[in-house]
């Protein structure tokens, strides 16, 4: 039986002590088929953990990240269809008719995406464009990339000026059909109840937001491109090298908040594929998920999920290798990462393997909380909103906050 979260288990910030100008930024990565619990959570709560084979290659960042355990989306269930509602709560998507919500990135995405060329990146690691964390305000699934060499050209090459050309034609033509549909709702202003004239109110609103986007878009269609030392990546045909996938995504993820391009990344880790190129595995991944305690499945899926922590331990030292004005591009960005399943093998969405990292906190090892009388994740998410400077204190299931210093 957990305790309850005390004063001294909070994440307390660094900023009274150091205070940073640089850029706030924010990654959400999500790992399709989770981690087996026993091998990441530690028994131990506070910063005095003993590390578990999950956290070992970690441990030299024992100070920049902070395990939570305990956590879930209350309502939020379907196995794998829990996917859709990592970053939106939404409930029961597996249910007929389900409609989802905007999740988290977008929702940071509409505060303040017109300060950076791309107002987001939504990445996959996975084989489909369709793999992917974000969705619209409407409830639409937003695809992914999952190309590097697309999205490094996308960041860093600029186009012939006729491609430039096409792009302003491109950006004007979408405002041309807005005047076109605004001028018969202007019309409509003079002859409609209040009621109507309320909904009218809101749409106006929504052109006149879409309006500065487009006008945003102009400006950053003018202007070059950011440079960089690094060569264009090479896509990987291999689908059994997940682990190639999954660096090279990284390693675009830190070019991407290094030169500013972006503030908000989303990546989705999904293996669909064959046998993983993995020394001892001889099944696939989504196989090996479906354990059922199985000690030979048991083992090899140890052998995959080590190599996913050592790929993600390797991103983080390089934010934190990376300088950003006086401090570490880590210590101005918060990455979490984590699942939407927290036991692949019965398809169990409580519990979920949380981890937050950077953000320039004073991280305090374990937070664990009573899986069956938690706060809901999305306080979290508002408890990040926060840090990041943006004015929310609710998101989706919230009910308050999860302190964060």
């Amino acid at each position: 039986m957990s305790l309850p979260l005390l004063d001294a288990m909070t994440i307390r910030s660094a900023a009274a002590d150091s205070p940073s100008t640089s850029p706030r930024r924010m990654v959400l990565i999500c790992a399709r088929l989770g981690f087996h619990a026993p091998l990441l959570f530690p028994k131990e709560m506070g910063p005095d953990y003993a590390a578990t084979p999950y956290l070992e290659p970690l441990e030299s960042l024992r100070n920049d990240f902070t395990i939570f355990s305990g956590l879930s989306h209350p309502d939020v269930d379907g196995g794998h269809y829990s996917e859709s509602s990592f970053l939106t709560a939404a409930p029961h998507p597996g249910n007929p008719g389900f409609r989802n919500t905007v999740s988290l990135d977008q929702f940071v995405a509409e505060q303040i995406g017109d300060q950076t060329r791309h107002p987001t990146l939504t990445l996959s690691a996975g084989a489909s464009t369709a793999d992917s964390l974000a969705w619209s305000r409407n409830g639409v699934r937003l695809p992914a990339e999952n190309s590097p060499s697309k999205l490094f050209a996308r960041l860093f090459l600029d186009g012939a000026e006729e491609v430039v050309k096409q792009k302003l034609d491109a950006i004007d033509e979408g405002r041309s059909i807005l005047d076109t549909v605004l001028a018969p709702a202007k019309s409509l202003d003079r002859n409609i109840g209040r009621r109507d004239r309320e909904k009218l109110d809101e749409y106006f609103t929504s052109v006149r937001e879409l309006e500065t986007r487009l006008a945003k878009r102009r400006e950053w269609a003018r202007k070059p491109k950011p440079k960089v030392a690094a060569d264009p990546p090479r896509d990987i045909a291999n689908a059994a090298d997940f682990i190639g996938r999954i660096g090279l995504m990284y390693e675009m993820i830190r070019l991407a908040l290094e030169t500013d391009s972006t503030r908000t990344v989303t990546l989705f880790i999904s293996d669909r594929g064959p046998v993983p190129n993995v020394p001892g595995v001889t099944e696939s991944w989504h196989s090996l998920s479906h354990h059922g305690k199985d000690a030979e499945k048991l083992a090899q899926l140890k052998l995959i999920q080590l190599e996913e922590m050592k790929t993600f331990a390797s991103f983080l030292k390089s934010l934190k290798q990376t300088r950003d004005g006086g401090d570490s591009l880590l210590d101005n960005t918060q990455v979490m990462f984590g699942s939407n399943l927290g036991n692949s093998s019965s398809h169990d969405t409580r519990n979920l393997p949380i981890l937050l990292a950077g953000g320039g906190y004073r991280h305090q090892g374990h937070v664990a909380f009573d899986k069956e009388n938690h706060p809901p994740l999305c306080n979290l998410f508002v408890s990040m909103l926060q840090k990041n400077g943006l004015k929310s204190d609710r998101f989706a299931s919230s009910n308050g906050t999860i302190s964060l210093g």
